[in-house]
């Protein structure tokens, strides 16, 4: 292969100095750390335009995608977002704040509730998603259709291998 990146310049340095450390797994590393970098810069300039910050839009995509009526208890929609359950409650305040989503009490649990998207959360985090998909299409423009696919499924094998299962 002709062509070069970052990480091969990174690697002829650690052929030379240290072997040892000149690793296929240092190189997955260092990859997958750019794409996600490349990746969260994509995002964030999307969402910053629009005032929000990755984990808040994350919390919103969560409830949407649970399903109509796009409610979740805080620990599940923490769990689910793969957040902390104090970092949630800071990010749900803000979202309250906005109008983007509501707490209701649990009827059936007086000691519970129930964390919703307003319409107005459901119209914001639709229309970001949509903007976020069309960034994530432009960065990945160069790639060809068969090379995403296989990437996405190299990565999903990688990942269960390190025992990355869904909950379901």
């Amino acid at each position: 292969m002709s062509d070069r990146d970052r990480v091969d310049e990174l690697m002829d340095g650690w052929r030379a100095e240290l072997p040892a450390a000149a690793t296929v797994q240092l190189e997955i590393v260092k990859r997958v750390g750019r794409l996600k970098g490349r990746i969260e810069e994509t995002t964030q300039a999307v969402l910053g335009r629009r005032g929000l910050t990755y984990a808040e839009f994350d919390v919103l995509t969560t409830l949407r995608r649970s399903g109509a009526p796009y409610r979740l208890k805080p620990s599940a929609l923490a769990s689910r977002a793969m957040l902390t359950s104090g970092g949630t409650s800071n990010i749900l305040q803000r979202l309250t704040g906005a109008g983007l989503v509501e707490r209701e009490p649990d009827p059936a649990d007086g000691r519970s509730s129930w964390v919703r998207l307003t319409p107005l959360g459901v119209a914001r985090c639709e229309e970001m998603s949509l903007a976020t998909t069309e960034a994530h299409r432009a960065l990945f423009a160069g790639v060809s259709e068969p090379a995403a696919r296989a990437l996405a499924d190299l990565l999903r094998e990688t990942l269960l291998a390190l025992g990355d299962r869904a909950e379901d």
